[in-house]
């Protein structure tokens, strides 16, 4: 049924109100064993990274000097012997599409940080969506005319860059193919980006450990939702055939889950997992405007990236329910937001290590404010009314039809 239009303009005047509300805090979880957020200033070196990051120069001078470590796999020694599918992967969901100043501070945008920052903080997971956009393949956020980040070729381009400074890193890529591209259209991008020297394709014999995948010089894993595969292309995925996911239109704290949502190929989560396929923790929360607008909820951002296991809506605890209900701890996580909790503790507790060998700045001992670890103040802009403008046009658009 057509939304009326008294129904969308409520929901428009809900969608720029819900600007005003991100929260200005800053505030970060506890730890895995349940801490406070209620200390006024704290230690928050990936703040103070993220931040130093926002340059291009320090991004990269952070991102050389993260690879100086050669005993340490995927920020971890302890990992270097753990099979791929044995490690938590922490990532970032839709992480081309920003809220910063690229795009007006967008109330569609999932993160506050670009990819190659997020690779810097530890995050070793990208989740991207794609679109046809007059032939070329875009990453555009539902729909290009809404959030545009540009040709998808590019954004490869910037990671291989983060790569070739990380040797010793293992990178999984996770690609929505929104308009059905097919594996040869792909190929040609991560071909022309470069980064497809680094593709892994499966043996057959189970997953490598990191450490050879580095040594192999294979360690890009990509993923695609969905692509029928193609011999000359064999590096890249198609998602279902290796990994299964949990639900991921959740509107409330108390609605993360360990179920099976897809592949419908399967019928539980334990059937996917005895089949060989790999859990996908998906853990974002929506604000649900009406009239089904849906943005990310930067709200209850501290709450829903919290490592602690006590609150419902914690990312520590829905970790540690799928954990026990499956057996084996998430293969993969996805978060917006990322730098708030900061989420990757809650890789580090689930995978059972302590880091080394993150970004240079975020190993100094800088001593911050919670207000000034948070992402600077987001004032409502020209995203906003893009936004709204494109769902004007979406409604007037069914209306004519």
């Amino acid at each position: 049924m057509l939304p009326s239009l008294c129904t969308f303009l409520r929901a428009a005047a809900a969608l720029t109100a819900t600007v005003h509300a991100i929260p200005q805090d800053g505030s970060w979880g506890g730890g895995w064993d349940g801490g406070s957020s209620s200390t006024s200033t704290t230690t928050s070196s990936f703040a103070v990274a993220a931040a130093a990051s926002a340059s291009s120069t320090a991004s990269s001078t952070a991102s050389a000097a993260s690879s100086t470590s050669t005993t340490a796999c995927n920020n971890s020694p302890d990992l270097c012997s753990r099979a791929y599918n044995k490690v938590t992967h922490m990532g970032a969901h839709d992480s081309a599409f920003l809220r910063d100043e690229s795009t007006s501070n967008s109330i569609a945008g999932n993160q506050y940080y670009n990819a190659t920052v997020a690779l810097d903080a530890g995050l070793r997971l990208l989740q991207a969506q794609v679109h046809d956009l007059n032939g070329a393949i875009e990453l555009c956020h539902t729909s290009c005319s809404l959030l545009d980040a540009g040709t998808l070729e590019a954004w490869l381009g910037d990671i291989k860059t983060w790569m070739d400074d990380n040797p010793n890193e293992v990178v999984t890529l996770l690609l929505v193919n929104s308009d059905s591209k097919d594996a040869a259209d792909f190929g040609s991008v991560f071909s022309g980006s470069g980064i497809d020297v680094y593709g892994y394709t499966p043996s057959g014999d189970g997953w490598p450990t990191l450490q050879e995948m580095i040594t192999a010089g294979t360690r890009l894993v990509t993923f695609i939702a969905s692509i029928t595969t193609d011999s000359d292309y064999s590096y890249l995925l198609n998602e279902f055939d290796h990994v299964f996911e949990t639900a991921y239109d959740v509107t409330s704290l108390s609605g993360f889950n360990c179920t099976l949502d897809r592949p419908t190929s399967q019928d539980s989560a334990s059937a996917a997992i005895s089949a060989g396929l790999m859990p996908l923790m998906n853990h974002f929360k929506y604000n649900s405007l009406g009239a089904s607008i849906e943005v990310p909820d930067a709200d209850n951002i501290a709450i829903t990236n919290s490592p602690d296991t006590d609150t419902a809506g914690n990312l520590g605890l829905h970790a540690q329910t799928c954990n026990s209900e499956w057996g084996t701890v998430p293969t993969f996580v996805l978060v917006d937001f990322f730098n708030e909790g900061p989420a990757i503790t809650t890789a580090d507790n689930m995978n059972g290590i302590d880091a080394v060998g993150r970004s240079t700045v975020a190993e100094t001992t800088t001593t911050v404010s919670t207000s000034t670890a948070a992402p600077p103040p987001r004032n409502p802009g020209m995203g906003t009314g893009a936004l709204v403008a494109f769902l004007v046009a979406t409604v007037a658009t069914l209306v004519l039809v």
